[in-house]
């Protein structure tokens, strides 16, 4: 008898169980969780966005609950292509660096954001930031700008005036326009100190492309890498190697030890270089200065962010992305991470611009903005990022390994010929 009773309540137990179990289901029908909100999910990593922005979504968006994952930028990329590619665990929203032009062939992933209304966005943007992530045939944008990485020239203000080269920022950007007039003043600099005004040719060479209308691919994904531009910025970087000019430093640890002992006088970075200088020198505080780049202006870096075509809430997450991309929440990165605005408008607001004592207490922003907004539009297509990386593996054999330049550039040709034929 005690063990029928025993069974008995045992069953009404699990049914209650269960019952219990199908009852706080966190999903309902719609999509929604069980509080009715919805759960959106977002990849990006450091620094790429501002976290404190992030936490305030719940604020701006009572109905969303953002689940923001941060993932190592060294494995960013290929875990999002992996991910893509198998249909599955894709987040909603999801951080496309500089490569998001490697994207765009398979745009069908993403939601197209013409679709939800973007165009009235548009004019909220650099018009050569947005259409880094918009198709070639202009019918699908994958993701809204973040931010941008215009470049400037970094130059050291006491080992320029040794040199009887010229130190203000004004008249460094007259008088080193061009890339000829950047190499003479480096001649002329190593003669006097025994410095060396570059830390690489690799660097020569991805600033003039940055610099440049054109690089490794016409709008038809026609490879022109043989000639042009890339031609040109090989050139110079074989000038700079040719002159003993170069420091050929090789990575991060070098790069900061150099920097922070005075062995190079000069550097064209994007404005995100800021902060890793004032990181790897601290020793040179106060030495250092920007002007306009010789060669013109250019972009080095800089983010999207886009909206995966697996999910269940588009329309939710646009009003997300835009609004974590408006005017006043870009200024509100600038301040906060140093993340260059990609919109304009807020070029000319007072907490942009401030003195920088490392900069001896220059007003940076003033460069950078210059930069930005004179900025040439440049087709990159799929296989840039491969590309580039077989003609910087390159220029690294000439500097570091003693090869033959005339031998590397047929290399790298015949590289690229081979990668692109299968």
């Amino acid at each position: 008898m005690f063990r029928k009773v025993f069974s008995l309540l045992l069953m009404v137990s699990l049914v209650f169980s269960l019952a219990a179990c199908s009852g706080s289901s966190k999903t309902s029908s719609d999509g929604k969780d069980s509080d009715g909100k919805v759960t959106l999910t977002l990849w990006y990593w450091n620094r790429s966005l501002d976290d404190a922005l992030l936490a305030k979504v719940k604020e701006q968006f009572p109905n969303v609950n953002l689940k923001a994952q941060k993932i190592d930028g060294a494995d960013y990329k290929t875990k999002l292509q992996t991910t893509l590619a198998s249909g599955s665990g894709a987040p909603d929203i999801v951080a496309l660096n500089d490569w998001v032009t490697e994207f765009l062939p398979n745009s069908d992933q993403f939601v197209n954001l013409l679709d939800m209304g973007a165009d009235e966005l548009k004019n909220q943007y650099l018009e050569w930031k947005w259409n880094y992530a918009l198709t070639p045939d202009k019918k699908t944008l994958i993701a809204l700008p973040i931010d941008t990485g215009p470049t400037a020239l970094f130059y050291r203000e006491d080992l320029f005036k040794q040199a009887g080269l010229p130190t203000d920022p004004a008249e460094v950007s007259a008088q080193l326009s061009t890339w000829e007039d950047y190499i003479k003043a480096g001649e002329k600099l190593k003669a006097a100190t025994g410095v060396k005004m570059f830390d690489s040719i690799n660097r020569v060479f991805t600033q003039y492309l940055s610099q440049s209308d054109s690089a490794f691919f016409d709008e038809k994904d026609k490879f022109i890498g043989d000639s042009g531009n890339v031609k040109k910025a090989w050139d110079l970087a074989m000038e700079v190697h040719d002159k003993d000019l170069s420091a050929n430093l090789v990575d991060g640890t070098e790069w900061n030890a150099a920097m922070n002992n005075g062995k190079i006088a000069s550097f064209i970075g994007a404005v995100w270089t800021k902060k890793i200088l004032k990181d790897a020198a601290p020793d040179t505080a106060g030495k250092w200065r920007i002007a306009r780049a010789p060669g013109g202006d250019g972009n080095n870096g800089g983010s999207f962010l886009g909206i995966t075509k697996s999910s269940k809430h588009a329309k939710e997450a646009y009003k997300v992305i835009s609004w974590l991309m408006n005017p006043e929440n870009q200024l509100q990165a600038y301040k906060t991470m140093d993340l260059f605005p990609s919109t304009p408008s807020v070029y000319d607001d007072p907490s942009m611009s401030s003195e920088e004592e490392f900069f001896g207490n220059q007003n940076t922003t003033e460069i950078f903005t210059k930069s930005a907004e004179n900025v040439k539009p440049r087709y990159f297509g799929p296989k840039f990022s491969t590309v580039n990386t077989f003609f910087g593996d390159q220029l690294t054999n000439v500097a570091n390994k003693k090869l033959d330049p005339d031998k590397a550039w047929k290399d790298v040709q015949k590289q690229v010929k081979k990668e692109l034929s299968r």
